[in-house]
C-alpha cells in the first residue's frame, strides 16, 4: 500500500462528524496544532548540547591546549636562546654540529611527535564518540528528510539546481 499524505491529513479544523469527541457538542472538533519537524539547525543544536558532544570537546581540549602551550613554550625558548644566548647556541656538540642545530632539528622532531600523539589520542579517545555523534545526526537528518518527502515538501537542492540553469 502506498502512503498518501492527502488521505491521512484531516481538513483544517474538521476531523469528523459534529461532536465526535464530546457528547452533545456541536460544531467541528478542534485539533491540536501540528508540531513542526525539527530543522537541521535544531538537530545540530540538540547534539551540541548533548553530554556526548561535550565529552568529545572536553577530551579534545584536554589534549590540544596543553600540547599547544608546551610546543609554543619550546619554540619560544629556542628563539629566545638563539637571540639572547648566541654563545650557548654556537657551542659545538659533535664536529660542526652545534647546540642551535640540535635544537632546530628538535623542533622538527617535536612537530612529528606531536602529530603522532594527536592522531593516537584522537583514535583512542575521540574518534568512536565523534563517529557515534555523526551517525546520530545522520539518522535524524534522514528521518527529517523522509518526513519532508512524506509531507510533499520539495527539498532545497533541486531548487538550487533549477535556479542555476
Amino acid at each position: 500500500m502506498i502512503h498518501d499524505p492527502w488521505y491521512d491529513a484531516p481538513v483544517s479544523g474538521w476531523e469528523g462528524p459534529a461532536g465526535a469527541d464530546e457528547p452533545g457538542a456541536a460544531g467541528p472538533r478542534r485539533t491540536q496544532p501540528a508540531q513542526r519537524p525539527p530543522t537541521a539547525t535544531d538537530i545540530y543544536r540538540e547534539v551540541q548540547r548533548s553530554a556526548a558532544f561535550q565529552e568529545v570537546r572536553s577530551r579534545y581540549r584536554r589534549f590540544v591546549v596543553p600540547a599547544a602551550l608546551a610546543f609554543l613554550a619550546w619554540y619560544l625558548a629556542y628563539v629566545v636562546a638563539a637571540t639572547a644566548a648566541p654563545g650557548l647556541m654556537s657551542r659545538p656538540v659533535a664536529g660542526a654540529v652545534n647546540v642551535a642545530m640540535v635544537a632546530g632539528l628538535g623542533q622538527f622532531l617535536t612537530t612529528f611527535v606531536l602529530t603522532w600523539a594527536y592522531a593516537r589520542h584522537a583514535r583512542l579517545h575521540r574518534d568512536r564518540a565523534a563517529l557515534d555523534l555523526r551517525w546520530t545526526v545522520f539518522d535524524r537528518e534522514r528521518v527529517r528528510g523522509s518526513d519532508r518527502r512524506a509531507a510533499g515538501e520539495r527539498s532545497p537542492e533541486p531548487a538550487r539546481e533549477e535556479a542555476g540553469r
